[in-house]
């Protein structure tokens, strides 16, 4: 990873006004992303990574509202930039691919020239070639027949030729950094395995970044250099992949390795995590997962715990790595 970072979260901090109360999704989430590196985001449910991801971009819903915090891309505050400026680098110089890209794409033109769209807006090409090239872009996405796919409507694709579509609209520009939110969801197990090795395929061609959200674990073990692990609107754990999974130091971490289901290992019943996640409504002001937590005690439950180094490129967010904690 470069010395300088393409993407610098820092101290991120996003609200929500609903009927039931203000959300606190986001508080003082930080984190990094090197040019050409992947970055995994790991996190049950509601943990805060699609969130996260739309704030970084500004596209965040109307109730929402950014607290505190900076997301730096090559030097630009995408936090504080205003629209005009946001709207020349979404596309060009960051992309997303969305959970469920039969609710992003939109269901009245042609995937075609969706495509067309980013082209006519980032690239400099003039019309004639602008056609030929949406059709290229199908085809690095292993369209079979991108000439027929160009003139189709997402009504009358699969959700894995939608999810191809929507790889080829995020790639179109070639972007630095490239946000992939849960891209298999409601996928099978064989299109999943497609649509992750064509991502890693064109990332790699073009030495794009990436965040990749997920919550499967074993899928960021495979594919990320580094893992981001969020629980409830905080950063938990951030490590290098192989160290993250040879010593995972936060119990919450650790809970959720300990429940991915082992191939080789003959149990009577799944590992699960007790209790559920916090309502995001009226929070503890201690450590968002202590009432979940076996080794939990009373300054768990008064004090948020800071990041805590434990290795050259690894923190966690947890008293009992405290430098004063017994056992440290």
């Amino acid at each position: 990873m470069s010395a300088i970072p393409l993407l610098s979260v820092e101290d991120l901090s996003v609200e929500f006004r609903t009927r039931d109360g203000v959300v606190r999704a986001l508080e003082h989430v930080s984190f990094t992303v090197g040019r050409g590196e992947t970055v995994g985001v790991v996190g049950e449910s509601g943990s805060g990574k699609s969130v996260t991801a739309l704030a970084v971009l500004g596209i965040l819903h109307a109730s929402a509202r950014v607290t505190s915090g900076r997301a730096v891309f090559g030097g630009l505050d995408l936090l504080t930039a205003g629209e005009d400026r946001l709207r020349e680098y979404r596309g060009r110089e960051l992309s997303m691919i969305f959970q469920n890209p039969r609710t992003a794409l939109n269901p009245i033109r042609p995937v075609g020239r969706q495509i067309e769209d980013v082209l006519l807006r980032h690239a400099n090409l003039g019309r004639a070639r602008v056609r030929e090239r949406a059709i290229a872009l199908l085809r690095q996405v292993q369209i079979a027949d991108p000439v027929r796919t160009y003139h189709a409507y997402p009504f009358e694709l699969s959700g894995g030729m939608c999810q191809r579509v929507m790889i080829a609209l995020a790639v179109a520009c070639s972007p630095a950094l490239l946000i992939a939110d849960e891209p298999t969801t409601g996928l099978d197990v064989t299109t999943q395995a497609a649509i992750l090795e064509l991502i890693g395929d064109v990332a790699a061609q073009s030495r794009m970044a990436m965040i990749l959200i997920t919550h499967d674990l074993a899928l960021v073990g495979e594919r990320c250099d580094r893992i981001v692990v969020m629980h409830a609107g905080h950063v938990v754990e951030v490590a290098p992949t192989a160290e993250l999974f040879a010593a995972p130091r936060h119990p919450y971490t650790q809970a959720l390795m300990a429940a991915v289901p082992k191939m080789d290992a003959r149990a009577e019943r799944l590992v699960a995590i007790e209790g559920q996640p916090p309502a995001l409504q009226s929070l503890p002001p201690g450590c968002r997962f202590a009432p979940r937590c076996r080794y939990a005690d009373d300054r768990c439950g008064r004090e948020y715990p800071p990041a805590f180094a434990v290795g050259p490129a690894h923190e966690a967010a947890c008293w009992r790595i405290a430098p004063s904690a017994p056992g440290s």
